[in-house]
């Protein structure tokens, strides 16, 4: 009896002080897991407020403002892509750049120019069409991996990213979208009333 009593190891202050160590992170893992929880939803909810709308419009109509489309070319593609651009950039700076997808719209015209010297190379190089390993891997994937890549490339900054990430961000990036449809929408009957107002005063 007297040699398990010696031989069993007594509790050191230095074992208690890990297991504190371990329940604080615990702790605070859950802390900012929650806090990260609240944040994301304030987030999504914050597209539906009316002020947020307010503020994405002035923003907008500044944007507009800067577009400056070429009168020799009256393509209706690049004027639709050019008003396209300023509403993505206006909506990213209005998200302020705390997620993901925000901050790859305002970094994506440092990247087209790089985009374009790349493409430059390659039709100097003018190689032939060789298939793609990945496509290969692509299409034996399941169906649900093949869901999560494709909804991955359709929000900014998501290509890479966990199923976890992306869902966060569908999520925050679909409500910004519904966002900017209602404005861009309260926008263009502004306008049209204007002018069929300025229109019926002229006759």
């Amino acid at each position: 009896m007297a040699s398990t009593i010696i031989s069993s190891s007594p509790v050191t202050n230095s074992d208690r002080s890990k297991r504190r160590k371990k329940k604080k992170s615990a702790a605070a893992a859950a802390a900012a897991q929650q806090f990260k929880q609240a944040e994301g939803s304030s987030s999504h909810a914050r597209w539906r407020t009316e002020s947020q709308q307010q503020i994405y419009s002035s923003k907008l109509i500044q944007a507009l403002s800067q577009v400056q489309l070429n009168p020799s070319s009256p393509s209706a593609p690049c004027r639709g892509r050019a008003v396209r651009e300023a509403a993505d950039r206006a909506l990213a700076v209005s998200a302020r750049g705390r997620s993901r997808w925000s901050r790859a719209i305002l970094t994506s015209r440092i990247k087209l120019k790089f985009r374009k010297q790349q493409r430059r190379h390659q039709i100097k190089q003018q190689q032939k069409p060789r298939v793609s390993v990945l496509r290969l891997r692509g299409k034996s994937l399941p169906a649900v991996q093949r869901k999560v890549r494709l909804l991955g490339r359709l929000v900014p900054g998501c290509k890479k990213e966990p199923l976890p990430v992306i869902l966060e961000e569908a999520t925050d990036y679909i409500a910004a979208l519904e966002m900017q449809v209602r404005a861009m929408t309260a926008l263009a009957d502004l306008l049209s009333g204007s002018n069929q107002a300025s229109a019926g005063s002229s006759g």
